[in-house]
């Protein structure tokens, strides 16, 4: 089965762009590779400022909290495992003291470093990074491995406790998910919602199946069809077949 997340608000959305901008700054700062090191460092920038858009410090901090209260009220529950329980609500609470800890704006220490900042910048620009426009940079990119995964790790590392809170939200948001198995006719579906919010829908299909799917959705209606993917100069067509699928509804 390959698996399809679709955030349905803004706010998802955000928290999902920056799980895999962490993910992919972790995976690329662990290889050797000066060229990786730069994906990795160019991942450090879009964190910066995907996260610097909006009050996500302040999110994290009342979904944590409003989420901890939620599972104290699960105290005493038998079909709750309390030792599970208390797991969860020690993760919110040392990841909240960790969003505490910070002051100043995020990132403020790689807005700070005017050599990172001569990088992005000239990293905006196509080929903008070449050894003759910043020698330091590629100085830099000569040393060995070890030291440019000990300084990345070290931009990232203030970083982190963002990772965290978006870590357990999301965590929270797809164990909450309710699985239903349904059927496009002719590669199209379409659900009203009755007025209900759903806040990621996450659709699995086949693999072996050469189609993708297109989803929209709102308070009113869910719409999803299967189309060929556009790879090369194709264009995409709607599928013409009935497509199983499974479709997960998440909400926090």
């Amino acid at each position: 089965m390959i698996s399809y997340e679709f955030p349905v608000n803004e706010r998802i959305r955000t928290l999902l762009r920056l799980e895999d901008l962490y993910d992919r700054a972790a995976f690329f700062a662990g290889r050797d590779h000066a060229l990786e090191h730069h994906v990795a460092l160019l991942c450090l920038f879009e964190i910066m400022e995907v996260a610097g858009r909006a009050d996500l410090k302040s999110d994290l901090l009342q979904e944590l909290e409003r989420q901890r209260q939620s599972l104290e009220a699960l105290r005493d529950n038998p079909q709750i495992s309390e030792e599970a329980l208390d797991m969860v609500l020690a993760d919110i609470e040392h990841t909240h003291g960790r969003l505490l800890e910070p002051t100043g704006k995020f990132a403020q220490h790689l807005r700070e470093n005017e050599w990172l900042m001569a990088i992005k910048q000239r990293s905006g620009i196509p080929g903008g990074v070449c050894e003759f426009d910043l020698p330091s940079y590629h100085y830099w990119q000569q040393r060995p491995a070890e030291e440019r995964r000990h300084e990345l790790n070290g931009w990232l590392a203030p970083m982190l406790s963002i990772k965290d809170g978006i870590d357990i939200v999301l965590r929270i948001l797809r164990n909450s998910a309710k699985v239903v198995p349904l059927t496009a006719k002719a590669g199209a579906f379409q659900q009203m919602s009755g007025g209900k919010l759903v806040q990621l829908l996450k659709l699995s299909v086949s693999a072996e199946l050469p189609y993708v799917p297109e989803l929209s959705a709102n308070k009113y209606a869910i719409n999803i069809r299967f189309v060929t993917p556009a790879v090369g100069s194709d264009r995409p067509k709607q599928c013409e077949h009935d497509v199983d699928f499974v479709l997960a509804f998440c909400n926090l």
